[in-house]
């Protein structure tokens, strides 16, 4: 008897499994298979009145006949001549649909993009895996591909099977662990999740895909088949002189931003758009001076709470602002101004919500089965199992992802010191140590390794940025000679200690003078960016200003010296929103900045310390391009307890030097003496107690001579300065014409 008939006993246990959700190979039932002298055709609608199927012959009109319904759940079959092809048409309730069997296509995925992809090697993922809107055979439709590897069954579900989970059922390719599947006749802007049943039988909550590239806005959880065109890129100028603006030796200064909270849109919507936020940040950057701005992670996440630090989505831009389109945009329009994007990237852990990667298919598979090694105690989140080649390949391609699809400039890496160490926040008996009995984690220390060196080979202009809080050694040394392989590491100890002394009462700063003179026993130990960051403003240790001692002209004061303090000192630049503001309130990511403050004296002053001190951060080499060398920095005062000054000279290659007094008191000193190199006129070229600022005007009316007969400090001669109270001043020769 034909097997269009459901008589046959391993077509009856098929339905069956079909029918029940429980079909782990959906193409050996439905679609075109051989039956005799003829193919059939099978299909499964089970809300349909009747499915019709249009044989097409090549030379003849189509015929169609009605599918013999063979069983009454919904399954339908017909005969098919050899040389034809097909399409259906099906009565629902409220009409006709013409459309393609998605069991009459081929397989989809490549052997070699399956076998790299089982290797961690592929770094295209964005473009194998995931929801691509595509035609195949001529049919428009979208491709669904998600790693399930231990799944019993996965389907693809969403709004065009009415989330059915027995719909759509995808093939599984055994050689990757990857299912896959073609819908026709839909594409951008359909919602879906993968629905799976674990291998022992269970269904799992609808599952977001890891490799969406657009989702719905939290806190909505279904992914997004996002728009296939590209974007067109007007950037071609900053491209081609990126190399040159994030070497080494470059002024790097930085803008960190949580795109949520800098400002709020005045028309009622929650979020301002990645349009609104590119016509006000842009120019308000470049009125600053920044060279870049970093964004807290602006990956999809759930919970905004988390200012992006818990993502799900690392191929999927925030929808908080707008579409991947209106992402690039923003991104293309900084790059046109002259404005470097930095982004931070999360590969230490990610959130157990149930719609995203934990147990994803049933088993551990993105995350650790062993709490100690895949559970972060202080965050309440899941750890990457960085020894297991897909994660690895999947990290890897995510930030090769961001590099290539949206011209970003550089990223952040998150809490690389949790990465790094088994026993992180973790008491003893809490953590298990590794091969050696270490408590190095030797699987991210090379996953670190393998990114940076990926990132050298595929994008050598871009930046790989940690913040690690430790003293992990050779961070930005290259993994070839034992190190990470970073291009910059935040320098977490000089902000904590640093703060320490701004915080401390000027009476008695002069007893914790190593809390400024420390960072420079280091500060050649790797290649640092000195960071004022968002941590510093946020669970209850108040704003940059708020923790600054005395009054509210002193804190004022205190601020803008320890801004000409960082922007002096070895090291890129990197300051949160809000601190060039002289925000008095605490960061809040519910909120904005506190944009009243530029229409107050001080607050106005504080903005344009920063935007001069920008200034002439880009204007003298002396103040960035040895940053990384002994030979760009040397001291002359570091032991004046007495009266808490500091002075050292900035040094480059045939350039002027620059000399940085900072008086860390609220007296004024007269006739404070200073070594200097040589003679001649030494321009005050910035003092943050000058009016402009809010300060108090004490200085030395623009400059001074240096006088050649009086030697100290080491140096040849001297200048005999008025230095204003909790102020900074940088000074530097005038030429002779």
């Amino acid at each position: 008897m034909s097997n269009r008939k459901a008589d046959v006993p391993h077509l009856r246990a098929a339905i069956e499994d079909l029918v029940a959700g429980r079909c782990h190979d959906p193409f050996a039932l439905l679609g075109r298979h051989r039956d005799g002298r003829q193919d059939v055709v099978r299909v499964f609608y089970p809300d349909a009145q009747e499915v019709r199927l249009v044989v097409i012959r090549p030379k003849s009109a189509p015929i169609e006949k009605p599918m013999q319904r063979i069983d009454t759940r919904g399954v339908y079959a017909a005969a098919l001549p050899l040389r034809a092809t097909y399409r259906l048409r099906i009565l629902w309730a409220d009409g006709w649909q013409d459309m393609y069997d998605p069991y009459s296509f081929g397989t989809l995925l490549g052997d070699l993009d399956l076998h790299l992809f089982a290797e961690g090697r592929h770094h295209a993922l964005d473009q194998m895996m995931g929801a691509h809107a595509m035609t195949i055979d001529g049919v428009h439709g979208v491709r669904f591909a998600v790693w399930a590897p231990n799944a019993r069954r996965v389907s693809v579900i969403g709004d065009f099977n009415i989330w059915d989970g027995r719909r759509h059922p995808m093939r599984l390719r055994h050689n990757g662990g990857v299912w896959e599947l073609f819908v026709p006749e839909i594409g951008a802007g359909e919602r879906y999740k993968y629905e799976i049943m674990a291998a022992d039988g269970s269904l799992l909550p609808g599952k977001a895909d890891p490799f969406a590239f657009t989702a719905e806005q939290p806190p909505a959880t279904a992914s997004v088949v996002a728009d296939p065109h590209e974007f067109s890129w007007d950037d071609d100028t900053w491209m081609a002189e990126r190399q040159e603006k994030q070497n080494l030796s470059s002024p790097l200064s930085i803008y960190e931003i949580h795109a949520p909270s800098w400002r709020r849109p005045g028309h009622g919507h929650a979020y301002t758009s990645w349009n609104e936020l590119a016509d006000n940040l842009i120019p308000y950057i470049q009125g600053l001076g920044f060279s870049h701005i970093e964004l807290l992670p602006i990956t999809e996440h759930p919970f905004s709470g988390s200012w992006g630090y818990q993502p799900l989505s690392l191929f999927a831009p925030t929808s908080r602002h707008g579409s991947p389109a209106d992402f690039a945009h923003f991104v293309d329009r900084c790059h046109q101004g002259g404005i470097g994007v930095i982004m931070d990237w999360v590969p230490a852990h990610f959130p157990a919500d149930i719609h995203g990667l934990a147990l994803f298919d049933g088993t551990h598979l993105y995350e650790h089965a062993d709490p100690h090694e895949g559970y972060h105690q202080d965050w309440h989140t899941l750890i990457y199992n960085f020894g297991r080649n897909e994660v690895r390949g999947f990290l890897i391609a995510s930030a090769l992802f961001w590099l290539r699809k949206f011209h970003i400039d550089g990223l952040r890496v998150d809490a690389v010191a949790s990465m790094l160490y088994r026993d992180y926040s973790r008491k003893e008996g809490e953590w298990r140590p590794n091969i050696y009995g270490g408590r190095e984690n030797l699987e991210a220390v090379a996953f670190l390794r393998e990114l940076s060196t990926v990132m050298r080979e595929l994008h050598p202009d871009a930046m790989l940025i940690a913040e690690e809080s430790t003293a992990w050694p050779g961070v930005t040394a290259s993994a070839e000679t034992g190190g990470l392989g970073f291009r910059f590491k935040w320098n977490m100890g000089w902000m904590h200690d640093t703060l320490r002394f701004m915080q401390t009462d000027p009476l008695w700063r002069g007893y914790h003078l190593h809390d400024i003179t420390f960072g420079m026993i280091y500060a050649y130990s790797e290649r640092f960016i000195l960071p004022l960051s968002h941590d510093e403003v946020v669970h209850g240790k108040g704003s940059l200003l708020d923790r600054m001692p005395g009054d509210d002209w002193r804190k004022h004061a205190n601020l803008r010296a320890y801004f000409g303090l960082m922007w002096a000192f070895p090291g890129k630049k990197l300051l949160f929103m809000g601190g060039e503001l002289a925000q008095r309130g605490e960061w809040r990511h519910e909120g904005e900045l506190e944009w009243h403050r530029l229409g107050d004296t001080l607050g106005h002053g504080m903005h344009d310390t920063v935007a001069d001190l920008n200034r002439l951060y880009h204007a003298y080499p002396a103040l960035y391009a040895e940053d990384h060398s002994h030979h760009g920095f040397q001291w002359l005062i570091a032991d004046d307890t007495q009266n808490s000054v500091f002075a050292w000279l900035r040094h480059a290659h045939e350039a002027a030097p620059i000399l940085i007094i900072c008086n860390f008191t609220p007296l004024p000193r007269e006739n404070y003496r200073i070594g200097v190199p040589h003679g001649g006129y030494w321009h005050e070229i910035i003092n943050t107690d000058g009016e402009k600022y809010g300060g108090s005007n004490v200085g030395n009316g623009g400059g001074v001579m240096a006088d050649e007969g009086f030697s100290t400090h080491g140096m040849p001669c001297s200048v005999a300065l008025t230095l204003p109270p909790l102020a900074v001043l940088y000074l530097s020769p005038v030429a002779a014409s």
